[in-house]
């Protein structure tokens, strides 16, 4: 999982507080800058700001004080007799030296220390299902890490003034409107002990470990080992992050800590069975094929005694199952939406519709779960992939970003909670609001796999047969050219669209099928066929303006690039995708006997989305076998019968 990296800072336009128009930008930001510092009577403690429900930035910056913690967790995962610790660094107000108590906003990350150079599981496999070897060496899996888990410029002990720079926008815009900010190393990172583990229960209790620290309910220490309290935090904490340190906040939210208030999902894990699995096979995140548990915890291992958790990764290596790919207690561990119940925390999901490292899936389950237990709740779907909104959408991002952690950190009564719960980007790149998702008014279309096209309507029950290609073919080539007819796939198309068509939510099929050969899975493609220039999954920065939205400090300006989409114009686009290994078509737990050429009914999801057919475009659903960028390749040769006019695909549509 890719963390989001920070962008380039400059002087540029500032940015402030609820500013939403530019003609007034320069008069808010002077406005604000002039605010003085809180002031109180004689003997009294500082004070926020606080002004039409919402705090204002009115702390320093520069002066912000530097504090080391080691927090003692409730885990030994290293077995060494000891409770692991956890390494905080924090970044608060120095009125918090005299009296000022705030909340905190936490990072926890396995990646400030870097990674190491690791090595992926080989993924083509012989015809008994066992790898043929060992992937190449994968180096650089995250892109733009810290060389130290310190940031830049600090000691060991507590500092304050201008020279410590701190990474990410969290501390220029929130720590002067009196928030704190922290940062911490996941267990078997950096400065912390004990083992990564990949998602497991250790790591969600050293996170967790934070959170009790502010509220008195864990031991720390200083860099000198002296014993060290949080007197300056109101016990009120928030955790945010992208991709792993997205999926932490959520593990550590679903242990109903108390003191953890919001928390921020960007991009986040909700299940690592379905990061690493899907439908009961072996399925890579998009872009690391061949990863799986083990090999990312070998690349987050930064700690500085290596030797020890070497058992731990071990065993990682043989519970995880690259056989089978069957749920079991080691997956379940890593389950986070069987204890949606216990979060006491409004949670602001966020995810990228072309996000293909972690899935859609996990937003779309975490959010029905969300929905079903009445979780205080809001969403943020966008168009590109694994990144971090802020630059994307700036103003309107810590706009709301602010308003969330005020309503839920300060209790101010702001209307976090009445404005519309979804924000959806369009295909154009513009944005519409709505009170949930799906969409209201969403209903099922089911379509038919007829052997002449997609139709609402049943066609003949014809057999139709197609043979494995996928070791050697990646989808995108298999689907191309909807109208020629290729032996290594099966193709179905709706004619021209007569409007557009909006896909909000699951699609799912059910279909007649059996397979001969050595390949397990059955891989469907959701595809919209059609000339025209889509968003793909990166973005980049916009080096005509740059925008100043917090204070800035001498080696970090508070400043950055806006970030544009980036599109490419095709003749198709894959939409969705979904996987399932026929030998669990009855359960993701367990294996059923699979008899060669025998018929089975199978249903599985693929990915949700939000993407409009477009009027006179096609939708086309594509069902081949070996999915070369995502499922583990057996040798070619598997065919793949499927019962045309029984089969069907079922997709939410609204509008």
């Amino acid at each position: 999982m890719a963390r989001a990296t920070r962008t380039g800072k400059a002087q540029g336009t500032r940015f402030a507080g609820r500013v939403r128009s530019w003609g007034t930008v320069a008069l808010a930001a002077s406005l604000l800058t002039a605010l003085p510092a809180p002031t109180a009577q004689a003997g009294a403690a500082p004070a926020l700001s606080i002004v039409g429900d919402e705090t204002q930035p009115v702390f320093s910056r520069a002066d912000a004080v530097y504090q080391q913690v080691d927090i003692e967790t409730e885990a030994d995962s290293d077995g060494d007799g000891r409770r692991d610790t956890v390494r905080m660094r924090i970044l608060r107000p120095k009125e918090t030296d005299t009296g000022l108590r705030v909340a905190t906003i936490i990072e926890a990350s396995p990646y400030w220390a870097g990674g190491n150079k690791v090595e992926n599981h080989h993924v083509d496999v012989d015809v008994d299902g066992l790898p043929a070897g060992r992937q190449s060496a994968l180096m650089d899996r995250v892109p733009g890490l810290a060389s130290t888990s310190a940031p830049a410029g600090t000691s060991a002990h507590a500092a304050s003034g201008p020279s410590v720079v701190w990474s990410g926008y969290t501390d220029n815009y929130f720590l002067p409107r009196g928030y704190a900010v922290a940062q911490v190393d996941s267990l078997g990172t950096g400065g912390s002990t004990g083992c990564p583990t990949s998602g497991g229960r250790n790591e969600t209790l050293g996170a967790k470990a934070a959170v009790d620290w502010l509220n008195g309910r864990a031991r720390g220490w200083d860099p000198d080992g002296r014993p060290v309290g949080a007197d300056w935090s109101t016990g009120n904490a928030a955790m945010m992050g992208v991709s792993y340190n997205g999926t932490l906040p959520t593990a550590v939210a679903t242990t109903g800590v108390e003191g953890l208030k919001a928390i921020v999902p960007i991009s986040g894990i909700s299940s690592w069975y379905d990061y690493y699995r899907a439908g009961g096979g072996v399925v890579a995140p998009g872009g690391y094929q061949g990863e799986d548990t083990d090999v990312l915890a070998k690349y987050v291992h930064t700690r500085a005694d290596r030797e020890v958790c070497k058992p731990v990764i071990d065993r990682l290596t043989a519970e995880q199952d690259r056989v089978s790919g069957d749920f079991g207690p080691f997956w379940r561990e890593r389950d986070y939406l069987k204890d949606v119940r216990k979060i006491k925390a409004g949670v602001f999901v966020v995810h990228g519709g072309n996000d293909w490292n972690v899935k859609t899936q996990h937003f779309g389950q975490l959010w029905e779960a969300l929905k079903k237990h009445h979780v205080p709740r809001k969403l943020w779907l966008h168009q590109a992939g694994h990144i971090n909104p802020m630059p994307l959408r700036m103003e309107e991002w810590l706009t709301q970003l602010h308003q969330w952690f005020d309503h839920f950190l300060y209790g101010l009564d702001n209307g976090a909670l009445s404005a519309p719960r979804v924000d959806v980007e369009q295909a154009d790149f513009s944005w519409r609001q709505q009170g949930e998702w799906p969409e209201r008014s969403t209903r099922d279309l089911t379509l038919r796999l007829n052997a002449d096209g997609l139709s609402p309507h049943p066609g003949a029950p014809v057999r139709q047969t197609m043979t494995d290609a996928g070791r050697t073919v990646p989808a995108e080539q298999l689907v191309a050219g909807p109208d020629t007819a290729r032996p290594d796939r099966l193709g179905y198309t709706t004619g021209p669209l007569p409007a557009d068509l909006r896909v909000n939510g699951t699609p799912e099929l059910s279909v007649r099928a059996s397979l001969a050969g050595s390949s397990p899975y059955v891989t469907a493609l959701l595809v919209d066929y059609g000339a025209d220039t889509r968003a793909v999954a990166a973005t980049t920065p916009d080096t005509s303006q740059q925008i100043c939205y917090g204070e800035g400090i001498p080696g970090d300006t508070g400043c950055t690039y806006r970030t544009v989409h980036r599109t490419e114009t095709a003749d198709f686009k894959i939409v969705s995708r979904g996987w399932l290994d026929i030998r669990n078509r009855s359960s993701l737990a367990h294996e059923s006997k699979v008899v060669e050429g025998r018929e089975y009914r199978l249903k599985w999801a693929m990915q949700p989305q939000d993407y409009v057919f477009k009027k006179g475009h096609r939708l086309g659903v594509v069902l081949i076998s070996t999915d070369y960028d995502y499922t583990l390749r057996y040798p070619a040769g598997t065919r793949l019968s499927v019962r045309a006019g029984f089969s069907s695909v079922t997709l939410p549509v609204s509008g």
